[in-house]
């Protein structure tokens, strides 16, 4: 039945297509967003599908803005978070502060305001490195890449070559930034609280999420946007270590109807699920196929052979879980998607800071 669903963050770029998701469902929504800079620059359009919902303004961390926006809630979709793994390495208390205060505070409210079900976005970057398989088919769950190891690929305990295979919810976290560190908190203080005060917790791990609507002068958010502000500009797609490591690229859309799905599914209950398109791809052949699709074919990536602490070298989704229990099937596809996103791109004005946020990296000492 429909009823109303709060959206923390949901004035963002996943927010609003789920709020879109939602409504089309006839569901009234409520929006608690604090329309931070970094992804709302001041003079950008106003989102006209924020005037078809209630709109709280508020920061997450404030608990009369929370209490106010759960009057009368009966389902809660928790996106508020800060969102880059490479910036959550010198900003650590807002990180921490937002993702895990936040939704502390968030929690305490719900104590006397409950609702049926909570479903909170988790991220892939928990799982650190990917999982993969040695040569004579052993699972490896552990990879990390050493210090003085040559190449940019783990290598298993022997020095063996590692494959890198798709990767289940069962694998063991391995927290490589702030940003893991603080989303997978969120997760387990989401699953942990919720149930003991008699509501329902589902935790979605997204992984990287794409389409119109990014915020492009935010150089800390998807990759892909990144690239296309780069191209945008007339500037080379910045590419770290050698383009190589793989990626699972999921549409936003078929991200909304996850948390629609992870809303309203009965078995969902409890349960961690991953959200990706269940395919990779390389960085590089991202830059380079986007380039393209946006008549920028010149513009060849800048292989910068340089690594950023936190970032992990391989990580794909194994979607068989959501499939299972959620009946979630990507309808888009990585390759389909690609003109759609480059006509949106085109017709926007973006800031190129990614050259600012490789200094502020750079300064840190966080780029090797």
């Amino acid at each position: 039945m429909p009823g109303t669903v709060l959206i923390t963050g949901g004035a963002g770029f996943i927010g609003t297509y789920v709020a879109a998701a939602l409504l089309s469902e006839g569901h009234n929504v409520r929006v608690l967003d604090s329309l931070i800079e970094q992804v709302h620059p001041p003079g950008a359009a106003k989102n006209p599908l924020l005037e078809h919902v209630e709109f709280v303004r508020g920061d997450v961390r404030d608990a009369a803005s929370v209490e106010r926006a759960l009057r009368g809630a009966d389902k809660l979709i928790h996106l508020a978070a800060e969102v880059g793994v490479g910036q959550s390495m010198y900003a650590i208390d807002r990180y921490v502060s937002v993702n895990d205060h936040g939704t502390a505070v968030l929690l305490q409210a719900l104590i006397k305001q409950r609702v049926e079900r909570v479903v909170v976005a988790s991220s892939m970057s928990i799982y650190g490195e990917g999982r993969y398989v040695t040569p004579d088919g052993t699972i490896v769950d552990d990879a990390t890449r050493r210090a003085g190891d040559t190449g940019w690929n783990p290598v298993g305990p022997g020095g063996e070559e590692l494959t890198p295979v798709a990767t289940p919810e069962a694998k063991p976290a391995s927290l490589a930034s702030v940003y893991a560190i603080s989303k997978y908190v969120q997760e387990r203080l989401t699953l942990n609280v919720a149930p003991a005060y008699g509501m329902q917790a589902v935790a979605l791990r997204l992984f990287n999420v794409y389409g119109a609507g990014q915020a492009l002068s935010n150089p800390y958010t998807g990759v892909l946007a990144i690239f296309a502000s780069r191209l945008l500009n007339g500037q080379r797609p910045m590419v770290f270590e050698d383009g190589a490591q793989r990626r699972d690229f999921v549409h936003v859309e078929d991200v909304a109807r996850a948390f629609l799905l992870a809303l309203n599914e009965p078995r969902a209950d409890g349960g961690v699920f991953n959200i990706g398109s269940g395919h990779s791809v390389s960085v590089a052949e991202v830059a380079t196929s986007f380039a393209g699709a946006m008549n920028r074919a010149d513009l060849a990536p800048e292989i910068t052979q340089k690594a950023r602490t936190g970032d992990i070298r391989n990580c794909f989704a194994d979607i068989g879980h959501a499939r299972d229990v959620l009946g979630f099937h990507p309808r888009r596809s990585f390759e389909d998607s690609f003109d759609e996103m480059a006509d949106w791109v085109s017709k926007q004005t973006a800031v190129d800071r990614v050259a600012d946020a490789r200094r502020e990296l750079e300064l840190h000492g966080l780029v090797a």
